[in-house]
Parts: C-alpha cells; structure tokens; sequence
C-alpha cells in the first residue's frame, strides 16, 4: 500500500454515502463523521423532523445532504428513495444500514405482533435496504455496506428475544451477501455495538442499578458512547477494510470476550 493510498484511507471527497436510521443518537453521529471526511450524505429516517438540524449543519459543513423520510418497512419508499439517489447523485458508495427499534420484555409477555413489528424493522428492513443499494452497488461493480448488529446478536441477553433474534439474523444475512456479491467488489460487514448510551436505552440506563449492573459486565468498566462506534463504521466503509466481507466487529468494550 502506497503512501498516498494510506493517506486517502478515510476521504470519502465526492463519495455519497446513504444511513438509514440517520435521525437517532448512532445514525447522527455517523453522519456527522461521513460529512467531516468530506462524503455526502444521504439521511434516511422514519421521521425527517430528527433530520432537520443534522441536513442544515452537514450543508453548512460545505458537504451535499439529501434528506428522505422512509420507513424501511416500506419497499416501495426505498426502492424510490434509492432510485432518487442515483439520479441525483450518480453513484452510492456506502450504504449505512443502521435503522433498527427494541422491544423490551420478558419472552412471555411479548405479543406476537410486537415480535413481527421488531422483526419488520430490524430484518426485514434492513434486507430490504441492503438488496436495494446492492442491486446497484453489483451493476456498480463497487460498494461497502455495513449492517448494524448488535452483541444480542451472540448473547442470551434477558428481555431481547425478539431483538436478539433479529439481530441475529442480521449477523448470518451479512454473511449471506458478502458472500454472494464478493465477486461483483461488493464489501457486506457489520458493527456490533455493546449497551452504548442512545434514545433508545436512556430509559433503560436512567436506573442506576440497572446501570452499574450492566457496567460491572463489561472489561472496560463503563458503559459507551455513540462516539466510541465511529472508528469501526468508517474502517469498514473505507478502503483499508478492501480484503474483509462477511464479517461482524464487535465495539462493545470487551463485553462478548468471555
């Protein structure tokens, strides 16, 4: 690897980057971190009001932002949210595939709709997704698309069946089409974040039992920040992550190493 190649590692200047999730507490931060990089970005997000500062401040940054609210249970939306992207754009570069919800209760007190509903989102929807932008990342004959797992993915973690299970899922899927389109140049890995501190577990979190008792879990003794989850997003978007597919990096402070 040449010097100027390891000095192009993490510039993604005039790549366009798609993140669906992008309103919440991971996906904004991400995409902050796209557009600092000098990528444009493309928000995808259920609810575009959490969408309206982060397009204004990543515009302001100098960086192209286009904005879609899509709710990754809709295919039809994606599939036009994707064609819309091409036209505008060209090329999708990376896909962010982080969209996802939670669930948490006890396996006997889980209806089956709310099963299906966090199934829908956080499989369904990210296959969805990921076939959408695949499709043209294969045409392309280039891409990276990182899926977000999670450590339920691998633990039996109390209160998450449906959650672990679809994320679960998630870690086989992106083995599935690493391993299918590896011919066309098509990079499929995932990150697999630990308890990090988002919208989604500040409840959870708030209970300083709770709290401690997750901490006391985890080697590195606390619990982590969307921060912590930006150098495994952009390694595996970047052209140092060229010779891995298929696979799941977990940034969860050492929680899955026993």
């Amino acid at each position: 690897m040449n010097e100027l190649m390891v000095g192009r590692l993490f510039d993604w200047t005039d790549k366009n980057v798609i993140i669906t999730g992008a309103g919440g507490s991971i996906g904004s931060t991400l995409a902050h971190a796209f557009a600092t990089y000098q990528a444009n970005v493309v928000l995808v997000d259920k609810n575009a009001e959490s969408l309206t500062n982060l397009h204004r401040m990543i515009e302001e940054m100098g960086r192209t932002c286009l904005t879609f609210a899509v709710d990754v249970t809709d295919v039809e939306a994606i599939h036009g949210m994707v064609h819309e992207v091409q036209e505008r754009l060209g090329s999708i570069d990376v896909l962010i595939n982080h969209a996802g919800m939670n669930i948490r209760k006890q396996a006997l007190d889980l209806e089956l709709a709310e099963w299906d509903r966090v199934l829908s989102v956080n499989l369904r929807g990210m296959f969805a997704v990921a076939q959408a932008v695949g499709r043209v990342m294969v045409a392309q004959r280039a891409g990276k698309i990182v899926n977000t797992a999670s450590v339920s993915a691998v633990r039996g973690h109390k209160h998450l069946v449906a959650y672990a299970a679809s994320k679960g899922g998630v870690q086989q899927m992106t083995k599935v089409l690493a391993h299918e389109w590896a011919p066309y140049g098509v990079n499929v890995n995932a990150v697999g974040p630990g308890y990090i501190y988002t919208h989604q577990t500040e409840d959870l979190l708030a209970d300083p039992a709770a709290r401690q008792s997750i901490a006391a879990k985890i080697p590195m003794g606390r619990i982590g920040e969307p921060a912590d989850l930006v150098g495994a997003y952009l390694f595996l978007a970047s052209p140092a992550a060229n010779y891995i597919t298929g696979q799941t990096l977990f940034v969860d402070g050492g929680r899955t190493v026993d």
